[in-house]
């Protein structure tokens, strides 16, 4: 069943053309990603299949009888509205009956009158007609996995990161039958991307998504679209299967172009002796070249980022960190932390939001001043900070003046130099993009026009505060390349399992309560660690737990059973299968939801009892059991 058709669409922005003749489409089940590098049309496509913009040619039509919606970059929210009422504003009848009774519930909590018990009743009857409580309850359980847990807050004082959050539960929230998405992982820390992951893996949806995130793109999709050079390169598997069929196809591509080189110098060295009286003959043969000149030319402009400059020598003597505290309020960041880095480590940072990451760049980077402890720097070191914060540039300058400001010529690590134009050719900017204005760039261009102002001043300790967001996977995967070779040392947070299991030798676990947990390895051999460790503790709790409750009965072995006793254990006989009877029932009756709102409430309150009488009962028929045995 196909649930979208893009059909021969096509978008230019002046001279420049995105995208032509843009086909593909998308049937019940597919889940697509859309790759391209920075600037090549991603959301524009998007926004165009959505309707937000225009093509100059083509259409692209939505199958009538299904629901979708889309998650962009902006996150457009009702700012009167909070954070719940803003999830649940989609008007799907499920969503409907919900806000009614989420509504209906606040008023009858607030005023007792028979009007809203009324109210309150008519929303039950609802929600009990569109089978609607476990959508409520998932609902809830979603926006706790987005550390949403104020959910009267209102949007209006809510982060970019919450802000993005709360927009992506909004649309998840509509269980919708397709979902478009551009770059959702962005704002969120790892855990909630693990959730989303499994999510939209083992959700029953179709999804077409824009994301950088490789291991995500592997787990997730089962079609990748890539769009390069304004042509569509479809690919029937995950991210892996695309990685050795484009490997594929350039190694293909390569072959044809080296094929052209040769063509085109033969056919120069004819240009060149060839007379000025032309014949129609000829005509035709030169216009043939400087089509052929042309296409080299596009082709040889278009080039991948590599990042070779100079790295400023470092001494004996890096950072050393000694008996750090840092205390925000009554919530400590940092306690008692101590670590001399060594030349050439590479070190990611990882833990959920708000435990402190941030603050510990900071404190390396001298931003902020530690509560207790001491950070001293090397003589030598020299900082390069690339921020999670879009970078402040001036608008109406051209992106060469940008670079020109720090350097005319720029010192490569092989000795060479290389001017601001040359280096920014190398960084992927185009002679045209050169002498654009910033303001034209897209945000994964910005990004990166950052990166190159962070490495052309010779850093020798890298400090990156989530680098890839909005960065294309051509630049992340060149960008990985070069810091693998990097001399000198490097610090980065990332949400990018991906980008940080290819570079980091140990990991800074930030665990909560001041916590730090410095372990030898990857994130992922981290994360397999702390599941084991955590199953570990678990399970000791639960032996603990078991060992308490078998002690009385053991004490109670020691001795024999009074004629009181006895009489208890009697009554525990006849009172036992009673309790069991009523739990079944009380379950039957809240499997079925016939009851309405109240006596749903109470045949709850009754059933929690009921387990905890059973098991209190239950551990006593043990201990007297116990009794009679030994006597």
């Amino acid at each position: 069943m196909n649930y979208l058709s893009v059909e021969q669409v096509s978008k230019s922005f002046g001279d420049r053309t995105l995208f032509s003749n843009i086909t593909f489409g998308l049937s019940k089940g597919d889940k697509v990603a859309l790759v391209a590098r920075n600037g090549s049309g991603k959301s524009t496509l998007l926004n165009i299949i959505t309707g937000r913009e225009t093509a100059d040619s083509g259409q692209s039509v939505f199958r009538k009888d299904i629901h979708w919606t889309y998650v962009d970059q902006t996150c457009v929210l009702n700012e009167s509205l909070d954070i719940l009422d803003n999830v649940l504003s989609a008007q799907t009848p499920v969503l409907k009956a919900i806000t009614a009774y989420e509504h209906a519930l606040l008023e009858q909590e607030s005023n007792h009158s028979e009007a809203a018990a009324t109210r309150l009743q008519e929303a039950t009857d609802t929600m009990n007609r569109l089978q609607a409580w476990d959508h409520e309850y998932r609902i809830k359980d979603m926006l706790s996995r987005l550390q949403l847990n104020d959910l009267s807050q209102p949007v209006a004082t809510l982060s970019g990161g919450q802000r993005k959050r709360v927009a992506l539960a909004r649309a998840l929230a509509q269980d919708p039958d397709l979902l478009i998405l551009d770059e959702p992982t962005n704002h969120l820390d790892v855990d909630m991307i693990e959730w989303l992951e499994d999510y939209l893996a083992n959700k029953n949806l179709t999804l077409l998504l824009v994301t950088h995130d490789r291991y995500f793109l592997d787990r997730v999709c089962n079609r990748i679209v890539e769009l390069d050079r304004g042509n569509l390169h479809p690919y029937q598997g995950n991210y892996s299967y695309y990685i050795e069929k484009k490997a594929e196809r350039q190694q293909a591509e390569a072959s044809e172009w080296e094929k052209l080189h040769n063509t085109y110098r033969r056919e120069l060295e004819w240009v060149r002796r060839m007379p000025k009286a032309r014949t129609t003959k000829s005509v035709s043969r030169v216009n043939a070249f400087d089509s052929l000149e042309e296409r080299l030319k596009k082709r040889h402009q278009d080039q991948q980022v590599r990042m070779s400059v100079k790295v400023t020598r470092l001494g004996t003597k890096i950072v050393e960190l000694h008996k750090i505290k840092k205390v925000y309020g009554n919530k400590p960041i940092l306690q008692d932390l101590s670590y001399v880095f060594k030349p050439g480590e590479k070190l990611g940072v990882v833990g959920p939001n708000g435990v402190g990451k941030s603050t510990f760049l900071q404190l390396l980077l001298g931003q902020t001043e530690p509560d207790t402890g001491k950070v001293i720097l090397g003589e030598t070191v020299v900082f390069g900070h690339f921020s999670q914060h879009d970078p402040v540039f001036e608008d109406r300058k051209k992106v060469i003046d940008v670079v020109r400001d720090i350097a005319d010529y720029i010192p490569m690590a092989n000795g060479s130099k290389l001017t601001a134009s040359q280096l920014l050719l190398q960084f992927g900017f185009s002679n045209e993009t050169q002498f654009n204005y910033v303001y034209k760039l897209s945000g994964g261009e910005r990004r990166r026009l950052h990166l190159m102002t962070v490495l052309m001043k010779n850093p020798n300790f890298l400090v990156l505060d989530e680098p890839t967001n909005d960065l294309d996977i051509d630049t992340l995967a060149v960008l990985e390349d070069f810091l693998l070779d990097y001399a000198g040392c490097l610090v980065v947070v990332t949400h990018d399992r991906y980008f940080m299991d290819k570079l980091v030798d140990h990991v800074f676990a930030f665990e909560g309560e001041g916590k730090v947990r410095d372990f030898p390895g990857n994130y992922t051999e981290y994360r397999s660690w702390k599941a084991e460790e955590d199953a570990r503790v678990t399970a000791q709790k639960q032996a603990a737990v078991t060992e308490e409750k078998v002690k009385p009965v053991q004490a109670a072995a020691a001795r024999k059973m009074t004629f009181k006793e006895r009489q208890e254990m009697k009554e525990l006989d006849s009172l036992l299968p009673q309790l069991e009877k009523e739990k079944h029932d009380l379950e039957i009756a809240l499997t079925e939801g016939k009851a309405d709102y109240t006596e749903i409430a109470r045949m709850a309150a009754r059933l929690e009892q009921v387990n905890a009488e059973l098991d209190e009962k239950g551990m006593r028929w043990l201990e007297l059991q116990e009794l009679d045995g030994a006597g």
